[in-house]
């Protein structure tokens, strides 16, 4: 032994993330699989975490936010019904993982960020990348992006205690928004909100736990 720390293997343990913690689960889009076995979530955690960028659990980011658990960024995706081509509008950029797997799937994103410094770091990552059809605003999220609005889809990243009026004004109609919504700040139920021929209709799911969503609209 030379004292070396073993080597990772990244890619064999993505690989296994899509198939144990993801497919298994239930997930089944092939556009979805395939972009969370390209994106490199290692990338969108501190160093001192890649080690367990691969598994299913959230990690700090910082500034009181993490990045999701892998099972619920795919489940989320795969609720989205993503198409190449769709503006989405993405609520708290945090780490930019999720900006990137919509990105991986031919989607013209917007995400919105209220931290100045995650919004930073997360644009770096992104260009670095060459996600270049990924457009950044530093704001309110609970207000939505009104000058680029309307939206084909809307993914909220963060728990309120409703869905914001605003988001539901800039959702294209048909359209279509994941949220998480729920009394309490520490437990929510996943809801996909449908608009079409102006009606607004939204179903629950299971239960989820996300960081707060803050804001106008918000906690």
């Amino acid at each position: 032994m030379n004292g070396a720390e073993p080597t990772i293997d990244l890619k064999r343990n993505r690989d296994r993330m899509v198939r144990d913690q993801i497919a298994a689960r239930g997930v089944s889009d092939p556009e979805v699989l395939r972009a969370m076995r390209k994106v490199p979530r290692h990338l969108f955690v501190e160093e001192a975490l890649i080690p367990q960028a691969y598994e299913d659990h959230p990690l700090p980011l910082g500034h009181g936010q993490t990045i999701s658990q892998p099972y619920v960024v795919a489940w989320m995706t795969e609720l989205l019904e993503v198409k190449p081509g769709l503006r989405v509008l993405e609520i708290g950029t945090g780490s930019g993982y999720q900006a990137a797997v919509l990105a991986e799937m031919g989607a013209y994103v917007f995400t919105v960020e209220r931290v100045r410094p995650l919004q930073a770091a997360a644009r770096r990552r992104l260009e670095g990348l060459r996600y270049l059809k990924v457009c950044f605003k530093l704001d309110d999220g609970t207000l939505g992006w009104p000058d680029a609005a309307p939206f084909d889809r809307i993914l909220v990243t963060a728990g309120g205690p409703k869905v914001p009026e605003p988001l539901i004004e800039q959702l294209a109609d048909p359209g279509r928004m994941v949220i998480p919504v729920g009394e309490t700040r520490r437990s929510q139920r996943l809801h996909v909100v449908r608009k079409e021929n102006g009606r607004v209709v939204a179903r629950r799911l299971g239960e989820v736990t996300f960081v707060d969503l803050v804001g106008a609209h918000g906690w």
